[in-house]
């Protein structure tokens, strides 16, 4: 399983200065093998090094790896769309292999080549990076985010063997309730509403004064709100798979593949609250995290969940009393509906072993394992 491990460069003054110059100069070469690509009506990498290569590195003076490299990502960028010419931000991420960066994880260093030569950076990482550290492979990319440099490195590492289970931890997916499992635990999306108001209140304000202090303030704020709810996400994600793994189970999610299309909410309100449902990025957390401590994953049919009885079995719109409330009509069975829902879905994923056909769309790269382990 391949992950990537951040690192935080530590560049004096001068390093700082060439990182900088390195990247727009090479993102200043993107555009102009992008125009020619774009002239030539070559897209592909093998032909467009043909016939940009020594150009290239002529007229921008950058070494040969980085130029292959360049090269290589102007040919990336046309094969997701070849009907515009593509353009590069003056600070765009660019990518090294192994020819021009040596990694000495025992010195917490790293040898990069910069314009002029080899630049010799110690970078900061926690204990989970110099793990991951231990077996870089492939390309790691240099970013630069709001001024700091970054190192983003592929490291691979071996796929723990799934235990094989005949019992599932349901979890049921949500907006007021970010996740409730069949164990009857609700993990509520009151702190992260509550943070999205704050920020929202406070961007408005800002907007409205419109001084240059607002927007530094503006510019200081940005992201603040994503980052906060992926680190929920991640918590919630570890809290889950560990929870599974303490008690030999799976864990049995509802497919909502394009729940966004095929679902409407009314009101101003209720359609931010939607619009800032990251339930994407929690199913891919809970998915990465399973493999890494082999915990089976199902994707369910999401229909009926939260309208069908846990205990008689009986399906009707009518159950549902409430956003809170489960009534069975036919039994009497009443229970908090997000538990019912988590519990049908537990029960979905083991006794109907049936995976929706989107069963991996959200995590295409494990996409052949959580097909294996729903079949």
């Amino acid at each position: 399983m391949k992950l990537t491990a951040k690192v935080k460069l530590q560049p004096n003054e001068e390093q700082r200065d060439i990182l900088l110059k390195t990247l727009e100069r090479a993102n200043a070469a993107c555009d102009y093998i992008s125009e020619r690509a774009w002239e030539s009506n070559l897209f592909g990498a093998f032909g467009l090094q043909k016939i940009v290569y020594a150009d290239t590195r002529k007229r921008f003076e950058l070494g040969a790896q980085v130029v292959v490299r360049i090269i290589s990502k102007v040919a990336d960028a046309y094969r997701l769309d070849k009907k515009i010419r593509r353009k590069f931000r003056k600070q765009g991420a660019i990518a090294y292999d192994d020819r021009i960066l040596k990694w000495y994880t025992d010195l917490q260093r790293v040898s990069i080549w910069g314009i002029g030569g080899r630049l010799n950076i110690p970078y900061l990482a926690g204990e989970r990076q110099k793990e991951l550290l231990q077996s870089p492979k492939g390309e790691s990319d240099l970013v630069c985010i709001k001024g700091e440099f970054y190192l983003l490195a592929t490291c691979e590492i071996p796929d723990p063997t799934a235990q094989k289970t005949d019992r599932a931890l349901g979890v049921d997916l949500g907006v007021t309730n970010i996740a409730t499992t069949s164990d009857g635990n609700i993990l509520t999306s009151a702190t992260i509403e509550h943070q999205r108001l704050k920020h929202q209140r406070l961007r408005t304000d800002l907007q409205k004064r419109g001084t240059l202090s607002a927007k530094r303030h503006l510019r200081k704020l940005s992201g603040n709100q994503r980052r906060f709810q992926s680190d929920v996400n991640h918590v919630i994600s570890k809290r889950l798979v560990l929870e599974a793994e303490r008690t030999k189970r799976g864990i049995a999610l509802e497919d909502l593949t394009h729940i966004h299309t095929r679902t409407r909410v009314k009101g101003k309100q209720e359609r931010a609250r939607r619009s800032n449902w990251a339930f994407a990025q929690l199913r891919l957390y809970i998915a990465y995290k399973a493999i890494l401590h082999g915990v089976e994953v199902f994707v369910v049919d999401p229909r009926y969940t939260s309208q069908r009885c846990f205990a008689c079995g009986h399906i009707e719109k009518a159950n549902r009393k409430s956003q809170n409330e489960f009534l069975c009509c036919s039994c009497g069975h009443t229970a908090h509906a997000d538990v019912n829902a988590a519990k049908n879905i537990a029960w979905a994923a083991v006794m109907q072993p049936i995976v929706s056909e989107n069963a991996a769309a959200f995590a295409p790269e494990i996409s052949p394992r959580l097909q294996a382990w729903g079949s």
